[in-house]
């Protein structure tokens, strides 16, 4: 029996040839896209950059920041405010945010520190600067209020230190001397008398009262071009006719000068100089009473709005910035300390004294 015959279409037909397999193909993994920009967020996030973000900061009630004894006060109804700033250095993030904020000022690291300066650095400056500012308050409201200069107790007191001077880092802004070489120290002109009278590069020793501790420090007075006897590189006040403190905290830089006078002159007078207001103000203090320019009025007077007061002092050369950022306030430009107090008394503020 023959076999089944097998169709001649299958005979013919040639038999399909393997294909090879092909090359596996490399797939990068999704956290190979990822990982460049995790780090760049990451990055960005840490690494600080060479500007200052300056923002509104608080607004302080300066009155009873202020002690007094051994003298009547009177404490005012209304509030005088300080007003500062917050100040430091941005990741990229906090800069973006800061340049899209009308409140707040993105500033280049130049401007805020001086040269080879660091942020500690700028830090102890500006408390030296506050320190300052309150002795220049003082001296402005005694000499109105009392017979300070002329009367005062023993003792001087440092009013600022010279940048580079024998005394720099040795003397400080509100340091009492007492004493040199065990001599006591009764006026200022003593002070000044032992000081050029000394021979230059031989050294004093200083009795230095500040917060409540004694110290000693020596300086030798040095030779300053312009000036015919040696200097130690201080500027200095006759000691206050009775015991004043100003507790200012962490607050730095000498903004506040205008609203300390306030603040003594109301508490050291009957009346009540603010009207029950609540007012809020910067400038620097000048010995002869005058109001200087400050840093940072935009923020100020945004601080000044949230903390609900109704009136702002402003130093004259500070004016057009203050006024751009002004909504619900009063700005009062002043040029003196007299401005200020002219102001109130013109609307509810009294001086009786």
């Amino acid at each position: 029996m023959d076999p089944t015959p097998t169709p001649q279409s299958e005979l013919d037909e040639p038999l399909p040839e393997e294909t090879p397999p092909e090359p596996p193909r490399f797939r990068w993994p999704r956290s190979a896209f990822l990982l460049p920009v995790v780090t760049l967020l990451v990055v960005a996030y840490f690494i600080p950059l060479p500007y200052f973000v300056v923002s509104p900061g608080s607004a302080e009630d300066v009155e009873p920041l202020i002690r007094v004894r051994v003298h009547q006060v009177y404490p005012s109804k209304g509030h005088l405010l300080l007003t500062d700033v917050y100040l430091r250095p941005p990741n990229l993030y906090r800069a973006l945010e800061a340049w899209w904020d009308p409140a707040k000022s993105v500033l280049p690291e130049r401007q805020v520190l001086g040269p080879g300066e660091s942020p500690e650095q700028e830090y102890e400056r500006a408390l030296s600067d506050m320190d300052t500012s309150k002795i220049d308050a003082a001296v402005v409201a005694l000499t109105r209020l009392t017979g300070y200069p002329k009367e005062h107790r023993p003792g001087v007191l440092v009013e600022s230190v010279a940048p580079g001077a024998p005394a720099d880092g040795r003397l400080f802004a509100g340091d009492l001397i007492t004493a040199v070489d065990g001599r006591k120290v009764t006026a200022l002109a003593m002070l000044r008398r032992i000081i050029r009278s000394t021979d230059v590069g031989h050294p004093l020793a200083f009795t230095v009262h500040a917060g409540g501790k004694t110290r000693i420090e020596r300086v030798a007075p040095a030779r300053v071009s312009g000036l015919s006897y040696p200097v130690i590189g201080v500027a200095l006040v006759e000691n206050f006719p009775f015991p004043l403190d100003i507790e200012s905290g962490d607050i730095g830089g000498p903004s506040a000068g205008l609203m300390w006078a306030l603040g003594l002159i109301d508490l050291l007078t009957p009346g009540d100089l603010t009207g029950g207001q609540r007012i809020a103000g910067t400038g620097t203090i000048g010995l002869d009473g005058s109001v200087g320019p400050i840093g940072g009025v935009e923020q100020k007077v945004v601080a000044a709005e949230r903390a609900g007061a109704k009136v702002f002092f402003v130093p004259a050369d500070n004016a057009q910035g203050a006024r751009s950022v002004a909504d619900h306030i009063v700005l009062v430009v002043v040029r003196t300390y007299d401005d200020a107090i002219r102001y109130l008394q013109a609307h509810g503020g009294s001086l009786t004294g």
